[in-house]
């Protein structure tokens, strides 16, 4: 696995290594070891999670203020646009945002740090989005960032004139300024 850093300081993107022939491939999408000898954290994963979505749902930019999670992301089916945004005040990157098209075809994987707010637009008819997290969802402790916030300007890849479906707790998020923020 390779591992390609993102200009959000802690956050870095993984491409697995990646065997395939005329039969189809095979690659390892976690293994415990190579996650450690490669990026040197050691907390354990504790849930995985598996969404399906439609072409133009946008789920976020999610977060959990206490009991925050580390997550690793991947798409298994389709294709995603994969935003974050670092909400921790004392990094150098506070307040700023990174995209990352993650496929089906590409394999690619995206660390996001405890710590950072996360979402993603399904850029496909459908994709199926697997997460390994490093804390227990807890729906007490979830906050959601204004998917449109101006002040941190995410640049979603959505056609002129239309805009992403979203649930109505994301259509409620907050403003940057509004929000409660990691120290």
């Amino acid at each position: 696995m390779t591992i390609v850093p993102t200009q959000l300081k802690d956050a870095f993107i993984v491409e697995p290594a990646v065997f395939g022939d005329d039969r189809g491939f095979f690659f390892e999408s976690f293994n415990q070891k190579v996650w450690t000898e490669k990026t040197g954290l050691t907390m354990p994963f504790v849930q995985d999670n598996h969404s399906r979505s439609a072409r133009g749902v946008l789920r976020g930019v999610h977060f959990q203020l206490e009991q925050p999670q580390g997550k690793l992301v991947r798409v298994a089916v389709g294709e995603v646009f994969d935003a974050i945004v670092d909400l921790r005040r004392s990094s150098p990157s506070f307040g700023k945002w990174e995209g990352v098209h993650l496929s089906a075809a590409n394999k690619r994987m995206l660390w996001v740090p405890s710590g950072f707010g996360h979402g993603f637009l399904v850029l496909s008819e459908s994709a199926d989005f697997l997460y390994k997290v490093t804390d227990y969802y807890a729906p007490q402790c979830e906050r959601t960032l204004m998917w449109n916030d101006p002040r941190v300007g995410i640049a979603w890849p959505l056609a002129a004139g239309t805009g992403p479906t979203l649930s109505k707790k994301d259509q409620a998020g907050l403003a940057f300024e509004a929000l409660a923020v990691f120290p």
